[in-house]
């Protein structure tokens, strides 16, 4: 039992014995102690001066505080300031603690079994006319951890991502591809499928706009010009063309996409980020349109003049949305109904994540009601992940223009830039265990700068401070856990054990608040899960370093002479490790033996 409930327990009986009221479990809320005051633990008695009848919360709090060093061991002594009682807790109740801890390899995490929640997380969702970029790394590592944080509160987890591989956007590259490519592969290129596929992405946008140019040189508006690009019409029709089952277009659109997959996975595999089912919109957007035309049958959804379905949200106090256009063709809104349906049809799901960027709040708040009025049980109950933006320090990127920054790239940046720093520190060399060590640090560095954000607000992501050794950075957590690793490498080697704990050990401050920290990982691993939040972990595990890292400074642990003591220190060493190794990986992020 934690010793928060313990205490909690002390009090209700405490309370009921000296005044015959017992507060409710939740009425008693015990906090850390601040600095500046002497004790472990602080109970505000405020919330109990009206039922008890007792004016004076000083008499309060002094009443109880004598009855719990009477009536229960934890509690060593108290003081009383005003009306808060700090309680100091006696140095065997943190050592129960820390043994509650140390024996439990799992600490802080619970396994589902079969009859446990099925929960399903979507995230990536890439476009197949573009690599993925910094924006998807977000995403991706967003998603990632948001699924490792569930598991580890007893759920079942399945993780999918749907595919957009079919719009007027991938038919941009195809045409583009046609018109200019020259039979261009990635092997006679020599670069990756994505790669190659986005360049005919930027080369159409280019071509598009020199072509808008010109027709307005010639005397048309903007809009005109738009309206009279040949370049876009042709793309259209490729899109009709896609949409009709044409054999040359769907070859072509086959190889294509093929080229992005194999593009797509190496970036997965190096990022570290996997699913359990992947979904694609060519197979998805059938089943959408399906389910409109029935909307449209039962009068839920109305169609125009020309031919285009619309539902009308306007008692929703929202707008009308477009569900299929005027030629026939889907729309993302009808993609996201059919991929839903297919979703649920597959898994017996109790919970629906979407992991997307809060420029689309109002897709999915559409997509929600939609859902439900199309008969939809779970609709009203899926859940819209949303996130901020992620931006460098110049400003926004364009995938259109060519100006985003390329995920394979940066990747490839952060780990070169490790092995930079440590070469600067004097720690590196040529072997396969340095170049190993700087992939875990680099890509540490860019998944703890991006996690350690809260997920709803927008992010500026700096390389350079994100592979700092020193400061809220992957890096210095990383280092603090080769540090204890070595510590403990050493004492096994000296033939010391940091397996049992002793008893009856003297602690100091220090040592008690690691503990008190230690004890409270299974809250915030349970906290990140409620709120949706992987910095809520993120920002858990720095704090445990540093003052892990304050504790190293000031006491000895191998050269301290008392060898109880010096055992204790052991294990208490090798239990910040194990959270900090548990912590980081439900972040996704790797920790090394050695720095």
């Amino acid at each position: 039992m934690k010793i928060e409930q313990k205490l909690a327990q002390a009090i209700q009986n405490g309370i009921s014995v000296l005044y015959r009221w017992q507060p409710a479990t939740e009425q008693v809320q015990l906090s850390k102690t601040r600095r500046e005051f002497e004790g472990h633990l602080t109970l505000n008695v405020f919330p109990f001066l009206k039922p008890t009848g007792v004016r004076n919360p000083q008499e309060l709090a002094t009443a109880l505080g004598n009855y719990l060093v009477d009536n229960e061991p934890a509690v060593e002594k108290y003081n009383v300031i005003k009306g808060f009682l700090n309680l100091t807790v006696a140095s065997d109740a943190w050592l129960g603690l820390l043994n509650s801890v140390h024996t439990d390899p799992s600490y802080g995490t619970k396994s589902p079994d079969e009859n446990s929640p099925l929960v399903m997380i979507e995230y990536s969702s890439p476009n197949t006319n573009k690599p993925l970029h910094l924006g998807h790394i977000r995403n991706n590592l967003l998603g990632y951890a948001l699924a490792e944080i569930m598991t580890a509160n007893g759920n079942r987890v399945v993780k999918t991502n749907i595919v957009n591989d079919r719009g007027i956007h991938i038919c941009k590259s195809m045409l583009a591809w046609q018109k200019w490519g020259n039979g261009e592969t990635p092997q006679s290129s020599g670069k990756k499928g994505d790669h190659l596929v986005g360049d005919y992405y930027v080369a159409f946008d280019k071509h598009y706009k020199a072509e808008i140019k010109a027709l307005m040189e010639g005397g048309l508006t903007q809009e005109e010009a738009e309206a009279s690009s040949e370049l876009m019409k042709e793309a259209r029709a490729m899109l009709r063309q896609w949409e009709a089952g044409d054999a040359e277009i769907r070859a072509l659109w086959s190889m294509m996409n093929a080229w992005v997959y194999e593009g797509f996975d190496e970036t997965y595999r190096k990022m570290g980020v996997g699913f359990d089912k992947i979904y694609y919109e060519s197979e998805t957007y059938i089943e959408g349109k399906a389910k409109v035309e029935e909307g449209l049958a039962k009068g839920i959804c109305y169609q125009k003049e020309d031919g285009s379905v619309w539902a009308d949200l306007t008692a929703e106090g929202l707008d009308h949305k477009l569900l299929l256009r005027s030629d026939g063709t889907s729309v993302y809104m009808t993609q996201d109904i059919g991929t839903a349906k297919l979703r649920y049809d597959d898994f017996p799901i109790n919970h629906m994540i979407y992991v997307v960027g809060n420029e689309q709040n109002y897709h999915f708040q559409v997509l929600s009601i939609l859902l439900d009025k199309l008969g939809f049980a779970w609709g009203k109950d899926l859940v819209h992940f949303s996130y901020g933006m992620v931006e460098l320090p110049e400003g926004k990127m364009k995938s259109r223009e060519g100006t985003v920054v390329d995920a394979d790239d940066l990747m490839d940046a952060m780990i070169e830039t490790a092995r930079e720093t440590s070469q600067e520190l004097g720690k590196s060399d040529d072997s396969e265990e340095t170049a190993e060590i700087a992939r875990i640090v680099g890509l540490g560095a860019l998944k703890y700068f991006i996690l350690k954000v809260d997920p709803r607000k927008n992010m500026t992501f700096n390389p350079k401070e994100s592979i700092d050794f020193n400061g809220n950075t992957g890096p210095f957590i990383q280092y603090t856990y080769a540090r204890i690793r070595s510590v403990l490498r050493k004492a096994d080697e000296a033939g010391l054990s940091a397996a049992i704990l002793p008893k009856d050990v003297p602690l100091n401050e220090k040592e008690i608040s690691l503990i008190q920290s230690l004890a409270s990982y299974d809250v915030i691993v349970r906290q990140a899960a409620d709120d949706y939040s992987p910095a809520i972990i993120a920002n858990y595990i720095y704090e445990l370093v540093k003052e892990y890292n304050q504790f190293y400074h000031d006491f000895s642990i191998l050269r301290e002479e008392n060898k109880a003591v010096q055992s204790f220190r052991l294990v208490l060493s090798a239990n910040v490790a194990k959270v900090i190794r548990s912590g980081m990986g439900l972040l996704g992020i790797e920790v090394p033996e050695r720095m």
